[in-house]
């Protein structure tokens, strides 16, 4: 049976589905006693298809990369469960670190990451509040619009 919290998303209609498997040399998250730091996950749908592909400010609306940092988030709690078994086992969301493939001129990263910031807070509620990093960067692996990676404090 699903925990609390997994029950609050799919009552908004957010299913958790399996993570997908490392690309290359790294592990899809590492624990140390109480954190848990959740590896990069990009705007990938549950079929592999990226839910948005391209630069912010150059053919990639605000609104896309919103949603598409909201499609991150689901999978980095994807991870999460598959790393902790419920995510009714996060005591806090401690940090968040969004990446956005941007044009030269793009300014609205921090627009763009409140698609994740806000599914955190949906989630958890004050325990989903965090401290959080946006960077504009020239490009991400299959040319993805956004990436995300968290840290969580456990138990």
């Amino acid at each position: 049976m699903a925990g609390t919290i997994e029950q609050k998303l799919a009552a908004q209609g957010i299913v958790l589905h399996e993570p997908a498997s490392p690309v290359a040399n790294y592990v899809g998250f590492v624990r140390t006693g109480n954190l848990l730091f959740g590896s990069r996950k990009g705007c990938l749908e549950a079929q592999g298809q990226l839910n948005a592909k391209g630069k912010l400010g150059a053919g990639v609306t605000v609104e896309q990369g919103n949603s598409a940092a909201r499609g991150c988030n689901i999978n980095l709690l994807a991870q999460i469960k598959a790393a902790t078994g419920d995510l009714d086992k996060v005591v806090r969301v401690v940090r968040l670190g969004g990446f956005v493939n941007s044009a030269p001129d793009f300014l609205d990263g921090p627009k763009v990451l409140n698609g994740a910031s806000d599914l955190m807070v949906l989630a958890f509620g004050d325990k989903g509040r965090h401290a959080r990093t946006t960077v504009g960067v020239a490009s991400l692996p299959a040319d993805a619009s956004v990436e995300v990676e968290g840290l969580f404090e456990v138990s």
